[in-house]
């Protein structure tokens, strides 16, 4: 493991991050770890089952702001005609799995390695990662999304459907219920075409360090919401 963190935290500061935004690397990612560095707006992105684990601080970051998110004319016209319903953290290991199953267009295999699975199950059970997910009507799940809640700000992480439009309805109703809890920023890493839909754009790393001290803090509490 390649990491000098100071007092506060294990990995190194966010702007030492080099070109490509990695602060650090590892063979191994545990919960602890997680939570160390989601704090410090870092998170793990591993390139395969085999590779070292690299930390990454990107230059440049996509986020929506939960007051200026917006839904397209078509997609709401689409809603009212999807047949989904919403659960919260209702099967996160199975969203999580799925994701890391989804074929990605230009991409080879996927960095939701068989340890990130583990380790982000167990930041689940810690009241740290949490999932929404979008169910037809006989119980089957057919999309969702899983993210991480750092007080205010909730870091969107993959998404995943197995029957169209279900994605998008997870992602819809994840923002109304983040909203509603105050959650005041969602990251979504980097900017999509769908994110870009909903009002995603990207700030620079320095500006969104201000959003963290901001709006950063410990996980928020989402039993409310499960129903």
């Amino acid at each position: 493991m390649s990491m000098s963190g100071d007092n506060d935290s294990i990995f190194p500061p966010p702007a030492s991050a080099g070109e490509y935004g990695i602060v650090a690397v590892s063979e191994i990612v545990t919960w602890e770890m997680l939570a160390d560095a989601y704090r410090h707006g870092i998170f793990p992105w591993p390139g395969g089952e085999d590779d070292l684990i690299p930390w990454c601080f990107p230059p440049r970051r996509g986020v929506i702001m939960t007051d200026e998110f917006h839904i397209p004319a078509s997609l709401k016209r689409e809603l009212k005609k999807f047949p989904f319903s919403l659960k919260i953290d209702h099967d996160f290991n199975a969203v999580i799995t799925a994701c890391a199953q989804m074929p990605r267009p230009g991409q080879d295999g996927t960095w939701i390695t068989s340890q990130m699975i583990v380790a982000y199950n167990e930041f689940f059970r810690r009241g740290f990662a949490h999932s929404f997910e979008a169910y037809l009507p006989d119980g089957t799940l057919a999309g969702g999304l899983y993210g991480i809640s750092v007080g205010r700000i909730f870091c969107g992480e993959s998404m995943f459907h197995r029957v169209s439009g279900a994605s998008k309805f997870a992602f819809v109703k994840m923002a109304e219920v983040l909203a509603a809890m105050g959650v005041k920023v969602i990251d979504t890493q980097m900017v999509t075409n769908l994110t870009a839909a909903f009002g995603a754009h990207e700030i620079s790393g320095a500006e969104y360090l201000k959003l963290l001290a901001e709006f950063g803090g410990t996980p928020l509490d989402f039993s409310a919401y499960r129903g």
